[in-house]
């Protein structure tokens, strides 16, 4: 009898969205197809980051079962340990999934098979200060914005890019972007599509009033820092998942991380221009079609 061959990968954790009822049906069928190739896998939920952080050191690959924000969350676990992620969509627009639900079987065995390549994205890093003093850290895949609270008044942020000052935004908002993050919050507020291969930042300021209105993009490692100007409580959001109260004269300093999050990726390299059409519901052809 011919011996199948190992796998590529051996250990993989299955991340499924504890909100979605097929994310569950779904990884019940994966565990199986997984196991009955001699896999070793660990199954746990999406948003239990304190049990995924216990098991990462052991896994060799996360197959997160999600939309896009399930992809957000497993790159900020899997990128503290260099796991590839290959992401299977249960969400709307999934522009970070690899594979829909009815090709993962097809996909997973090419993947066992190493028949994949690696893309790698930058990731950021955001540090706020209050008082002059670091008050904590957080990562993000997509993007870092400064905003205001509840009420609708703006805010004034002075920014300044590798220590130079370049403008005071007066706006809503103010979105740092990284090339991943300009086809979510930057896009809907204007800003440019960037390949996501790149390492710049995209400054996109949100609703500005009589000041600089056009998204500027950054050369690669460059740091941004924001002075926060307000008289009431302004709001720190990272990839639309963490969120922080900022006061008057607080900073918030933006710069790359030294991870980067890995995505496995089965079609070629041209993939990114053609999902992007798609999902935006152009024609796939130039026969519009």
């Amino acid at each position: 009898m011919k011996e199948c061959p190992s796998p590529h990968f051996k250990h993989i954790g299955l991340l499924y969205h504890p909100m979605i009822p097929q994310s569950r049906t779904l990884a019940a069928e994966i565990l199986e197809f997984l196991e009955g190739r001699g896999v070793s896998v660990w199954v746990g939920s999406n948003w239990d980051e304190a049990a995924v952080a216990e098991q990462a050191a052991s896994l060799d690959l996360f197959i997160t079962l999600g939309g896009d924000g399930s992809m957000l969350r497993a790159a900020r676990m899997a990128s503290r340990h260099s796991i590839p992620i290959l992401g299977i969509n249960l969400g709307r627009l999934g522009f970070l999934a690899e594979l829909q639900p009815h090709a993962w079987p097809d996909g997973l065995e090419r993947t066992l098979a190493g028949e994949f390549w690696i893309e790698e994205r930058m990731m950021v890093e955001a540090e706020y200060w209050h008082g002059g003093e670091k008050v904590g850290c957080h990562e993000a895949l997509n993007e870092v914005v400064v905003s205001r609270g509840a009420l609708a008044r703006i805010v004034r942020l002075p920014t300044y890019i590798d220590g130079g000052y370049l403008t005071t935004y007066a706006a809503d908002g103010l979105i740092v972007a990284t090339a991943t993050g300009s086809t979510a919050y930057a896009l809907a507020a204007g800003g440019p599509i960037v390949p996501p291969e790149l390492k710049n930042m995209l400054l996109i300021p949100l609703a500005p009033h009589l000041s600089l209105e056009r998204a500027i993009v950054l050369s690669q490692g460059s740091v941004v820092r924001i002075k926060v100007r307000t008289d009431h409580v302004a709001i720190l959001t990272v990839d639309g998942q963490y969120q922080v109260e900022l006061a008057d004269r607080d900073e918030v300093e933006v710069h790359a991380s030294p991870r980067v999050c890995r995505f496995i990726r089965l079609q070629d390299h041209a993939y990114f221009y053609r999902t992007l059409m798609q999902r935006l519901g152009f024609a796939a052809n130039e026969s519009g079609d």
